[in-house]
C-alpha cells in the first residue's frame, strides 16, 4: 500500500489529489489564480509563477489534512500542467516575466514565419507537428518574447515549458542544463524529435530571426518521459507543501496527456479532454505523420508508445461565453437542453471563437453562427455549439482514421462531461459511435498514476490504470439522430474547410481574418 500526491495545473486552479492505491482517491483539494487578460488584446493571457507555486502549497497542505493522513506518508509527488505554456528565466530559474499561457495568441506574426521557413527549407520536424506551426506553441511566444523585452535579453538564460519548471523548482535546482525537460511537452511544442537529433538546427532558428540564435544551446539538457525521475523534493518545498523531502518527482507532462491515462485509455483509445478548449489524446503503438494533427510525439502521453494530440481551441470557454453574453450561467442556460432535438434550432455553429487548433491551425478565425432567426435563443446558439464542438472533434476523428491512427473507443474525459449529459449524448449522436464517461473525476489519477511508477507501487501504467482509473459510462448513439446529423455534418465540413483553409483563393478564407485585422485596426 502506498500513498502519493497527483497534481494538475488547469487554466484558473490547481488541484492536488491524494490517492491511496488500495483505496482510490482518499481527498483533492484546489486552489485558485489569476489569469490576467488585457480587453484591448483578446490574444494576450499571462499567469505568474509566484502565483502558481502559492497556490499548490496551500492546495497540498488542504489535500493532506482533508484525506486525514500525514504528509510524511505521501511517498512521491506528480504533476501535470498546461501547455504551451512558457517562462522565460534568468540566472539562478528566477522567472524574468510571467508564463505566456496555452491560450496566449499573441505570437501570430512569429508562427506564421516559423512556418513559412520551415516549408521552405523542407524542415522535417514540422511535419511531425501537423505542417503548422501555431502561435500557442513554445518557439513562436519566445520569439515574441525577446522581440518585445530588449531591455532583458541580456539576462536571458532560457525558456522553460510550466510542468519543468514548476518540478524543478520544487526539487531546488537552480542551474538550467540540469533541469530535466519533458518530451511530452518539447515534442509536442517545441519541434524536439529524438530521431532528427533534437531540436531544429541552430542554422534554421538564426534564420528565423537571429533573436533566436543560441537559443538552442540554452535549450539543450536531458529529455525524458515520465518514467524518468526530474529529481527529489528540496527541505524548502517540502515545508511549504507539508511533505517529506527526499520523496521522488518523475519528469511532468501536459495536464490532456495525463487525464487521458487517468481516464483509463488504452492503445486505440481517444480521448477528449473537454474543459476550458479540448484536447483529443491518443497513443498507439505506431503512427505516421498526421497532416494538422499538432503532435506526433514518441514517448509523449505512454513512455511505451507514440502519443497523438489534437484540439479545440476553446469548448467550455465558447459555452461560457454565451451565458456570459445573455446575463446567466452555463448551468442556468444548460436547464431544459435535454428536450432538444438534432438539428432543431436551424443553426450551425463553428467554434472558432478561439481560431482553429487542428486541423487547420489557423489562429485567424472567429466564430460563425449561420441560420439566425427572430426568434431564436441563448439556448438555441448553446446548443447549436455543443453540436458544433463535436462536428469539430469528428473532423479530427476522421482525419486521424484516414492517416491510419483509427478509433475504436471515444472516452469524454475533463470537466465538462461528468456534468453534461446533453453534451455526451450529442457526441455520441454526432461522432455514430459510444461515448464512454468517467464515473467519477479522474483530475490527477494521472498525475497519480505516474507518482505510483516513481514510487514503485505498480510495474506499469496498465496495472496502475487496472487498480486506479473508475468504471465508464456509456452514452450510445440514438438512431433516430443518425440522418440528420449526417446532412448537418456534410454542411458542416465545407463551411470549415471553405471559411477556414489558408491560402485558398476560391473559397471564403479571407473572411474572417480581415473581420480580424478591421477589428484590429479600428
Amino acid at each position: 500500500m502506498a500513498i502519493v500526491a497527483g497534481v494538475d495545473f488547469g487554466t484558473l486552479s490547481v488541484r492536488v489529489s491524494i490517492v491511496d492505491s488500495e483505496r482510490g482517491l482518499l481527498a483533492s483539494s484546489l486552489a485558485e489564480y489569476p489569469l490576467h487578460r488585457k480587453r484591448e488584446d483578446p490574444d494576450f493571457a499571462t499567469q505568474s509563477h509566484e502565483d502558481h507555486m502559492r497556490a499548490l502549497a496551500q492546495a497540498t497542505r488542504q489535500a493532506v489534512a482533508a484525506a486525514d493522513v500525514s504528509g510524511e506518508q505521501v511517498e512521491s509527488i506528480a504533476l501535470d500542467t498546461t501547455g504551451s505554456s512558457v517562462i522565460p528565466v534568468g540566472k539562478d530559474l528566477v522567472p524574468l516575466d510571467d508564463y505566456y499561457l496555452w491560450c496566449d495568441h499573441r505570437a501570430k506574426q512569429e508562427a506564421a514565419l516559423i512556418t513559412e521557413l520551415a516549408r521552405l527549407e523542407k524542415l522535417e520536424a514540422i511535419q511531425w507537428c501537423g505542417g503548422v506551426y501555431s502561435s500557442e506553441w513554445g518557439f513562436a511566444k519566445l520569439l515574441h518574447w525577446l522581440r518585445h523585452n530588449p531591455e532583458k535579453r541580456a539576462q536571458f538564460v532560457s525558456a522553460f515549458e510550466h510542468c519543468d519548471m514548476v518540478a524543478a523548482t520544487l526539487c531546488g535546482i537552480t542551474d538550467a542544463k540540469r533541469v530535466k525537460r519533458s518530451i511530452c511537452a518539447m515534442g509536442h511544442k517545441w519541434m524536439w524529435n529524438a530521431s532528427l537529433a533534437g531540436l531544429p538546427p541552430e542554422s534554421f532558428l538564426a534564420k528565423v530571426d537571429p533573436l533566436l540564435a543560441g537559443v538552442r544551446e540554452k535549450l539543450e539538457g536531458e529529455y525524458a518521459t515520465s518514467d524518468t525521475i526530474a529529481g527529489a523534493l528540496s527541505p524548502l518545498w517540502a515545508e511549504k507543501l507539508g511533505l517529506r523531502a527526499g520523496i521522488p518527482i518523475p519528469v511532468g507532462a501536459f495536464d490532456a496527456h495525463w487525464d487521458a491515462i487517468g481516464a483509463g485509455a488504452r492503445q486505440g483509445d481517444v480521448v477528449n479532454v473537454v474543459g476550458t478548449s479540448t484536447c483529443i489524446i491518443a497513443y498507439a503503438a505506431e503512427a505516421q505523420l498526421i497532416p494538422g494533427v499538432c503532435g506526433v510525439v514518441p514517448g509523449s502521453v505512454h513512455p511505451q508508445f507514440t502519443g497523438i494530440e489534437a484540439g479545440l481551441s476553446a469548448t467550455g470557454d465558447i459555452f461560457s461565453a454565451i451565458a456570459r453574453r445573455a446575463g446567466t450561467t452555463v448551468e442556468n442556460l444548460s436547464r431544459g437542453l435535454e428536450s432538444y432535438r438534432a438539428g432543431q434550432t436551424g443553426l450551425l455553429r463553428m467554434t472558432w471563437d478561439n481560431g482553429d487548433r487542428t486541423v487547420l491551425v489557423n489562429p485567424n478565425l472567429g466564430g460563425i453562427t449561420l441560420g439566425w432567426n427572430l426568434q431564436h435563443t441563448a439556448q438555441d446558439e448553446l446548443f447549436a455549439a455543443i453540436e458544433g464542438t463535436a462536428f469539430h472533434t469528428r473532423v479530427i476523428l476522421d482525419r486521424m482514421a484516414e492517416y491510419g491512427a483509427p478509433t475504436h473507443r471515444v472516452i469524454n474525459g475533463g470537466g465538462i462531461p461528468q456534468n453534461n449529459a446533453v453534451l455526451n449524448q450529442v457526441y455520441a449522436n454526432i461522432l455514430g459511435r459510444p461515448v464512454l464517461v468517467p464515473s467519477s473525476k479522474v483530475t490527477g489519477l494521472g498525475s497519480a498514476i505516474f507518482a505510483f511508477l516513481a514510487a514503485g507501487t505498480f510495474a506499469s501504467i496498465d496495472e496502475a490504470q487496472t487498480k486506479i482509473c473508475p468504471a465508464h459510462v456509456v452514452f450510445e448513439p440514438q438512431p433516430e439522430t443518425q440522418e440528420i446529423y449526417y446532412e448537418l455534418f456534410e454542411l458542416y465540413r465545407k463551411l470549415y474547410f471553405n471559411f477556414g483553409r489558408q491560402g485558398d483563393g476560391e473559397s471564403f478564407a479571407d473572411v474572417l481574418p480581415k473581420l480580424i485585422k478591421l477589428a484590429r485596426t479600428a
